[in-house]
């Protein structure tokens, strides 16, 4: 959540430098924003509510050589301009931006306000830089100040901070990310994701759980945040171009992703035939396997729940990463567990692995991002290599993850070459289907539809976690309100929700539940239910048909993709921005 981008180095423009920055962190989401720029004649703070974009970075071009900023999504208070970051001290003299929570604010607040400290916002973030200064009344070192002030902070947090006095940024983490920027021309960026600084350095380093790292621009020194102990870090090239991380031709980064997907599929697929073997022989022998996920990810991992039975007729348990910690008692050294994130920092999925980790159990992660904390804490990790996802709703990430985990369950049979050809096939098809006429067609049904605020989805095998998954990309894009169920359990509640006219899309392939589907889809039509069939074959049952290619067991790989399609056009039509919807964040770092 939240945004971050502070900068220290030979430029004289950092205000500006991280105005740009956090342009480019928007996508995860924020109601405010602010930026502090350490000057010769004092610190300029600037904050308020609203959009960064809105915002001229040449008004912060104030000569100085070290700025930091944020944007924010309220946690603790509510949306105002008192409450934005940054925050400083009552001299103002300690300036600090902080993403994450300080769950023991309320008892350091009332220690703090017993020692005659005030503030001036309702924040758990305000408490940093008084406890900060608190610290500097046994040293002048500003760097030793934070690093004590932070072995008295519970939760997980991210924190930058600079002092006036002094010409060094400050980052310590823990739990919520931070990535540093190097750069030999420029200086040295840190930034809570890549795309902030992108278009100076694709060189970074990683700060790790627990770390400290201390810059004045010339030089940088990564230190653990409790002993003081350095830790050496290595320099690694991104791979991603900023044109992947930029909108192109089009107007939302989503419809852009969704257009991306016959490529970031091909990508996904593009693994070491020896590393997939290796990862289905271990899902084989071990003794138990447990899927684990949030959100859509979550979502990926029940369908490959039938990837696996179908497939490679084996089983594995799936659990929501937030439900994880009910399910330790039967976990074993012997155990592995699967955890699937797009970021590789979602806060429920790191615990989970901590839970895994515990009990002995080997973590295997299937990320997008490379470098992540998922990806550097599993044992082992297979990258979906999807390219920069930067729409909060998360498209090509979905069909990369499912992609992977049905590449697996096809080793698992001893037929990868089988899967991998039946993938790549599923790439070149929805290539093709994503023509403008298609596009056009799905538009026209969201026209007919925008108004409802109410819409259904069923499906069963593999497409009930797709109905599952329509739902969040219709809620959370449009704010229609849409829910997906297994088509059998229509008659044992949801089919009392059914009104004339009320839209009910049907996912469907050809396998051996086809006919069940179509008669799930009949008993709701006639209930007077707007059928809208997604399937490879039509039906007296749909009203509307959205043709899909059949894809055998890449059906819900191939039916998702016109239901991201038709969110979008919803979300557009409905007046709702589509890369950034209200109260959602892209990275979900805190529990």
């Amino acid at each position: 959540m939240c945004g971050i981008f502070g900068y220290v180095g030979k430029r004289s423009d950092a205000g500006k430098l991280v105005v740009e920055g956090l342009k480019n962190l928007e996508y995860r989401g924020y109601d405010s924003w602010g930026v502090a720029c350490k000057t010769t004649k004092g610190t300029i703070i600037k904050k308020d509510t609203g959009k960064i974009s809105a915002v001229n970075a040449d008004d912060f071009a104030h000569g100085c050589s070290l700025a930091i900023a944020h944007t924010r999504w309220a946690t603790h208070g509510g949306v105002t301009a008192a409450n934005s970051h940054p925050h400083t001290n009552a001299d103002g003299s300690i300036v600090v931006v902080h993403n994450g929570i300080i769950e023991n604010y309320q008892e350091l607040r009332k220690e703090l306000v017993a020692k005659g400290h005030t503030f001036l916002s309702e924040t758990d973030t305000e408490i940093i830089p008084h406890v900060i200064e608190e610290e500097m009344k046994t040293t002048s070192d500003f760097a030793s100040a934070v690093r004590n002030a932070c072995t008295k902070f519970e939760g997980r947090y991210g924190i930058l901070a600079f002092h006036k006095t002094s010409d060094i940024l400050v980052a310590t983490r823990t739990g919520s990310p931070l990535i540093v920027g190097v750069s030999k021309e420029d200086g040295y960026f840190i930034a809570s994701d890549i795309p902030a600084f992108m278009e100076h350095t694709k060189v970074v380093q990683y700060l790790d759980d627990g770390e400290m790292v201390v810059t004045d621009g010339k030089s940088i020194l990564f230190t653990d945040l409790i002993t003081g102990e350095e830790k050496p870090k290595r320099e690694i090239e991104i791979t991603w171009s900023v044109e992947q991380a930029q909108k192109g031709e089009y107007a939302h980064f989503m419809l852009k992703e969704i257009m991306e997907q016959k490529d970031s599929i091909a990508r996904a697929v593009n693994q070491d035939d020896e590393q997939i073997r290796v990862i289905a022989d271990a899902i084989a022998n071990a003794s138990g396997t447990f899927l684990v996920g949030c959100g859509t990810a979550h979502k990926a991992c029940m369908a490959a729940e039938y990837f696996f039975s179908v497939v490679a007729e084996h089983h594995v348990n799936v659990t929501s990463a937030g439900e994880f910690k009910v399910h330790h008692h039967f976990l074993k050294p012997e155990s592995l567990v699967i955890v699937v994130s797009q970021s590789g920092e979602t806060a429920d999925v790191l615990e989970a692995m901590n839970i895994a980790k515990a009990k002995g159990s080997k973590v295997l992660a299937i990320v997008n991002s490379e470098g992540s904390t998922i990806h550097r804490e599993a044992d082992y990790t297979l990258l979906i290599n999807a390219g920069p996802e930067r729409a909060v709703a998360s498209t090509k990430a979905l069909t990369g993850q499912m992609a992977v985990l049905l590449m697996i369950a096809y080793a698992m049979n001893d037929k990868l070459h089988d899967g991998k050809t039946l993938l790549l096939e599923t790439a070149a098809q929805i290539n093709d289907m994503l023509n403008p006429r298609y596009v056009n067609h799905i538009e026209s049904l969201a026209d007919k539809i925008q108004t409802h605020e109410n819409i259904y989805i069923i499906g069963k095998s593999w497409n009930f976690p797709m109905a599952l998954e329509s739902a969040i990309k219709i809620q959370e894009v449009s704010y229609i309100h849409a829910e997906g169920f297994a088509g059998g359990e229509l008659k044992h509640g949801p089919i009392a929700l059914i009104e004339e006219g009320t839209p009910c899309i049907t996912l469907a392939g050809n396998d051996e539940v086809t006919q069940d589907i179509i008669s799930n889809t009949i008993e709701i039509k006639s209930r007077g239910a707007m059928t809208i069939g997604i399937a490879p074959e039509n039906n007296e049952a749909y009203e509307e048909w959205i043709k899909v290619p059949d894809a055998g067991a890449a059906q819900a790989i191939m039916n998702i993709i016109p239901i991201q399609v038709l969110s979008y056009f919803l979300a557009v039509k409905r007046g709702m921005d589509p890369d950034m919807p209200r109260n959602l964040a892209k990275s979900v770092t805190v529990k």
